[in-house]
């Protein structure tokens, strides 16, 4: 059987990140993707000018009849926009697909600075979202968000992990993108141990979505039934080449390339 993915996230009008980004990087892997609009968002590589969120009862309505037909082996969660949305996806995750692995990204913050988390929705992500992942995918600044720590050094992201796994969580992929330097460190915190990727950093604007499709790699691995550190590794690699084959496309933060 085709591995299938459920994808609840938001609409990219400029077709990089969000649910076109999800779509496309799981073909790339050969995943039967299925979606649950959470919403539309007026954007480009400039930037999101303009976010309507979908009626949380239509998202779940979405949610349950792609579980309830083609089903799914793994599930991604990225912007989710407000508290009553992320209420409504834990519960009826718990309700309609325990045992499911499930990758959370907690997109808290556009590529061009837009914020699209807002602070209410942040704690209902702390307190029933983050403990039903097999996997949460932050970036530095998330992480401090989600935990008062900037994990830049190796001391603060041990700091960090407990008190992720003070709030449930079982693993951690600490995304970073966002540090100083030549290097680009990502560390994986699970079951207790840390595993580090390391690459090269990219002198390039064109990184719009790698949030997004860094998760959604990672949930095709798992549906495709392979180990968390072999998915993780997997999708690391397909990231850096996206990003090193862009297409060069917008005035901003450009698409990657997903046929890398």
């Amino acid at each position: 059987m085709v591995p299938r993915l459920l994808v609840i996230a938001g609409s990219d009008s400029s077709g990089g990140a969000g649910i076109q980004a999800d779509i496309k990087t799981a073909q790339a892997f050969g995943v039967y993707a299925q979606t649950a609009i959470t919403a539309v968002t007026v954007q480009n590589t400039l930037g999101v000018t303009d976010t309507h969120i979908v009626p949380p009862a239509i998202v779940r309505e979405q949610i349950i009849a792609c579980l309830s037909d083609i089903g799914a082996d793994a599930i991604k969660t990225g912007m989710l926009g407000s508290a009553e949305m992320v209420e409504m996806v834990a519960q009826t995750l718990i309700e309609h697909a325990p045992g499911i692995p499930l990758v959370v990204d907690p997109v808290m913050v556009a590529k061009g600075g837009s914020k699209l988390l807002d602070d209410a929705a942040v704690e209902s992500l702390k307190k029933r979202l983050l403990s039903l992942a097999t996997l949460i995918t932050p970036n530095l600044p998330e992480a401090e968000v989600l935990t008062g720590i900037y994990p830049e050094s190796e001391h603060r992201i041990r700091n960090a992990a407990m008190v992720f796994k003070m709030l449930g969580v079982e693993s951690v992929l600490f995304k970073g993108g966002h540090g100083e330097g030549a290097t680009v460190r990502d560390m994986l915190w699970s079951a207790g141990e840390f595993v580090l990727f390391e690459v090269s950093r990219q002198d390039t604007r064109h990184t719009h979505g790698t949030g997004c499709t860094l998760a959604t790699a990672i949930a095709c691995g798992l549906a495709q039934e392979r180990t968390l550190l072999d998915a993780v590794g997997r999708a690391h690699l397909f990231l850096q080449n996206a990003i090193r084959t862009a297409p060069g496309l917008g005035r901003g933060h450009g698409p990657l390339n997903h046929k890398a």
